[in-house]
């Protein structure tokens, strides 16, 4: 091959592609680069692709929207089933209040019921407490009445404290921190415990603080009832060692009428054993005032506390005779002028001049029993008078057979002197019961 002909093969010039455009008479040519066919290629691909992604949106779309409507579905069927749960369980929680609140005012109920009847006791045992303190059962260093009745100022005010803390929480919803029956308040319960088992613990200390009170009641009516009756005996045995007859009951219980009465045979009534309690310390106590007046109606005292005896009773040398001779009395020193009183109240049947005893009053006591002032030189009651030991019936003096001023008592049992000797002993062994 020759030069010419390499030349016509390998140096032939590549030839250019002219786009002509032709427009009436204007004709444009437009040479075709290489870069623009690249730039019309990669347009054309970039929109072939974005045909091709809109066509698989638009062919995915409608799974894509079903996936989406489905798991907002079941998102709305979790949030209707939470909230179905959550309303269940306020309605639980809701039950249980009303429940809990309803077993909460039923123990009110019977607490109330348990405080009224010890309030209904205040009355009587009161009464039996002050009847047993005028008897002289009860000593100083018992508690008042008021410490076994609690105090009742309105039907709220009846309930303890704690009780009252509990209404307060439980009108507000809120579970109530567990107190004690004085209103102090404990280390805080868990949390899961509920209102009605913090209230069972409150109500149980509140219930044990109120039979607490109901026991020590019970304990001192007890007490007191043996203590009224060993009284009763006591005064009883003195009495009875003097002839004395003890009454059955009181004068004031007894009725004109007790034949006007009548009826149909009822079965009693039963009653609980605190009343039954009351019955029987109200019957001690009856008994120890009958037998305790009786005793308090006699001279049982001494008419000369701290004085000087003379001469006792019995068998003596008589002053003026000389010869032995029955002394039916006890003579005490005395003071001219100093008062004389009585020893029990009574009424007044001689006062005057008589014989031996000289300016003499006698006093009668009743049951069959009397006591006698003699030598006193003045005396200041009539026959007729009723006196009190605290009265003056005279001015000790030495009057009638007498050797010096002194006071000659004398305690007659059915007109026949007995040692008053005897009677202000046992007034000893009586003074903490008849005084």
């Amino acid at each position: 091959m020759t030069h010419t002909q390499q030349n016509r093969v390998f140096g032939k010039q590549k030839q250019e592609h002219i786009l002509i455009l032709a427009s009436g008479d204007q004709v444009r040519h437009l040479t075709v680069r290489p870069w623009m066919a690249a730039i019309a290629f990669c347009f054309v691909g970039v929109f072939a692709i974005g045909y091709l992604l809109a066509t698989s949106y638009l062919v995915l779309r409608d799974d894509l929207i079903g996936a989406t409507m489905a798991r907002q579905a079941r998102m709305q069927h979790d949030y209707e089933d939470r909230i179905a749960a959550l309303r269940a369980q306020v309605d639980r929680v809701t039950s249980r209040q009303l429940l809990d609140q309803q077993v909460v005012e039923d123990k009110v109920d019977k607490l109330m019921e348990q405080q009224q009847a010890l309030t209904s006791r205040r009355g009587k045992l009161g009464q039996l407490l002050d009847r047993a303190e005028n008897s002289g059962l009860n000593e100083k260093n018992e508690a008042p009445a008021s410490a076994y009745a609690p105090d009742a100022k309105g039907k709220r005010a009846e309930l303890p404290a704690a009780m009252q803390a509990i209404e307060t929480q439980l009108a507000s919803n809120v579970a109530p921190a567990e107190v004690t029956p004085d209103n102090t308040t404990l280390s805080d319960v868990p949390a899961r415990e509920t209102i009605g088992d913090r209230a069972d613990r409150v109500f149980s200390k509140v219930t044990l603080s109120l039979k607490g009170v109901e026991q020590r009641q019970r304990d001192r009516v007890s007490q007191l009832t043996s203590d009224a009756s060993d009284a009763s005996d006591t005064i009883s045995g003195v009495l009875t060692r003097f002839q004395i007859r003890v009454p059955a009951e009181s004068a004031s219980a007894k009725s004109n009428d007790d034949s006007a009465v009548g009826g149909p045979f009822v079965e009693p009534e039963a009653g609980d054993d605190f009343d039954n309690s009351l019955a029987q310390l109200d019957t001690a106590l009856t008994r120890l005032e009958t037998v305790r007046s009786t005793a308090a109606s006699l001279p049982f005292q001494n008419p000369a506390i701290g004085k000087e005896i003379t001469s006792p009773f019995g068998n003596r040398r008589d002053p003026f005779l000389g010869r032995l001779a029955l002394h039916a009395g006890v003579d005490f020193r005395f003071a001219p002028g100093e008062k004389v009183h009585p020893t029990a109240p009574g009424k007044v049947i001689t006062a005057g001049w008589t014989g031996g005893y000289g300016n003499m009053v006698e006093v009668d006591h009743g049951n069959g029993i009397s006591t006698r002032y003699g030598h006193m030189s003045e005396i200041l009651v009539k026959v007729g008078d009723t006196v009190d030991r605290q009265d003056t019936i005279g001015l000790a003096g030495s009057t009638g057979r007498s050797t010096g001023t002194h006071l000659h008592y004398e305690v007659r049992q059915n007109g026949r002197a007995v040692d008053p000797i005897y009677f202000i002993s046992a007034g000893t062994k009586l003074a903490s019961y008849i005084n």
